[in-house]
Order: C-alpha cells, then sequence, then structure tokens
C-alpha cells in the first residue's frame, strides 16, 4: 500500500489538504496528516483538523510528501527547517514532492525546482520561480514533482496522484461525480 505524508502547518488551506485526502483514503491510499507542532491544526479558515500525528524524525517512511498551500501555513512550512530537509531528501531519493496553491514556494525555497516546470497559485508567481519553467495549468509533473495550482483543481491534483500510484481514477470521479455519464 502506497503511503502519503500530509504536511499541516497553522494556516493551510483546508479545502487542498482535505480534498485531496479524502480522495487518496477513497482509493486505500494510506494518508497520514502530520502536523508540524501540534496535534490540533489551525487552517487558513479557522476550520480546526486534528492530525495523525506530530512530526517525527522518521518521515522517510512515505512514498510521497504532500504540501498543502494556504497562508500563513506556506510561511509556516518555509519557516520550518525539518521539512525543507525533507523536501530535498525526497527529491533526491526519488520519492514524490507535491504541492499545491502557494505551496510550491516551500520547494523552491528547498532549491528543487532549479528548471523544472512548476504551476502554483497565480497569486505567489510575481518574483518567484524566477529559476523554473512557470506554466498556467491545473496539474504540472517533473520528474518526481507534482504541483497545483489551488482549491479549485484539488480533484485534478488527487486524481493525478492517484494515476501516479497505478490506480485508475475514473471510477473514483464517476462516483464522486466529477464526470457524468
Amino acid at each position: 500500500m502506497k503511503k502519503v505524508a500530509c504536511i499541516l502547518a497553522d494556516g493551510f488551506e483546508e479545502t487542498e489538504a482535505l480534498q485531496t485526502v479524502d480522495i487518496l483514503r477513497r482509493a486505500n491510499i494510506s494518508v497520514d496528516l502530520v502536523s508540524i507542532q501540534n496535534e490540533v491544526v489551525s487552517g487558513s479558515h479557522n476550520i480546526n483538523v486534528v492530525a495523525d500525528k506530530i512530526w517525527d524524525d522518521n518521515m522517510e517512511d512515505y512514498d510521497m510528501i504532500f504540501l498543502p498551500g494556504g497562508q500563513p501555513g506556506t510561511n509556516n512550512l518555509m519557516a520550518d527547517q525539518r521539512v525543507l530537509d525533507t523536501i530535498v531528501s525526497y527529491y533526491e531519493n526519488q520519492k514524490w514532492v507535491a504541492a499545491i496553491c502557494a505551496a510550491p514556494l516551500v520547494l523552491d525555497k528547498a532549491n528543487i525546482l532549479k528548471d523544472k516546470k512548476v504551476t502554483s497559485h497565480p497569486s505567489v508567481l510575481e518574483g518567484n520561480f524566477v529559476d523554473s519553467h512557470y506554466l498556467s495549468k491545473e496539474v504540472v509533473l517533473d520528474g518526481n514533482i507534482i504541483t497545483s495550482r489551488g482549491v479549485g483543481t484539488s480533484p485534478a491534483f488527487a486524481f493525478t496522484i492517484l494515476e501516479l500510484f497505478d490506480i485508475d481514477s475514473q471510477p473514483f470521479k464517476e462516483a464522486m461525480v466529477f464526470i457524468h455519464k
């Protein structure tokens, strides 16, 4: 079974995190909500979420690390050296690194986006990703890096992750009425 760590910091974007986690769990992917600080994490819209675990020094057991966006959640992730070091480790070991909305900024700060195709929420583009190839697409894949634009692209982001894990996303799209018969 594939395992994903969704990294939460106070101020994370609730829909990006929870909708992605929900779709992955529907497909029987093991997903842990991992808080970088406290068991209860407050989202950017004041929705509190109870984490499955609090960050520890053993974050290498996952197949993917996933960062939701939101503010100040993205800034809180960028300020945590453990998060940056883990992103670099995943990238260098050819494990999946995924980020949505403003969270690709964390990947940029970890210096793994040089010459990579990337997308993000349009509001964070100015002055960022200067060594990257920015694309205005819902989801962008480049090597073992997956980026997406925001709340509205969360389903496409999650379905892309399913496909990367060799899981047919079609039955989930139909069951969740993302496509109509």
